[in-house]
């Protein structure tokens, strides 16, 4: 987690259905805003202010893909693998763990949307 994002940030975030339901459908594979509102049964303003808020917390990531018309669209990927929240000695501490992607798998997968 960054300096700059803190428990009540994060954990604001996280309270949010539509932001839960965000992290779910990316967690699964990487999708388009348009294809979150639908999955979300959300407007598409809506998901993308969730999406603001997530990628504020790096809890998401944005990547630019090629349509097979030549135009370009961004997807969204969960990075949040693991989050746990712990009370000790009077204060709370927040641990994120995020996810790794092999380079490889980056790469493959950059590769098949320029085909």
């Amino acid at each position: 987690m960054s300096e700059d994002t803190d428990l009540s940030t994060v954990l604001a975030v996280l309270d949010d259905e539509y932001a839960r339901k965000i992290l779910t459908h990316t967690s699964i594979e990487p999708m388009s805003a348009s294809t979150l509102s639908e999955r979300c049964d959300a407007s598409l303003p809506t998901i993308y202010r969730r999406l603001d808020r997530l990628e504020e917390c790096q809890l998401v990531s944005e990547e630019t893909e090629l349509a097979p018309d030549g135009n370009h669209y961004s997807v969204y990927s969960a990075n949040l693998e693991h989050l746990e929240l712990t009370l000790e000695d009077g204060s709370f501490e927040l641990e994120i763990t995020y996810r790794e992607e092999d380079v490889a798998d980056k790469f493959t997968r950059m590769w098949e949307g320029m085909r």
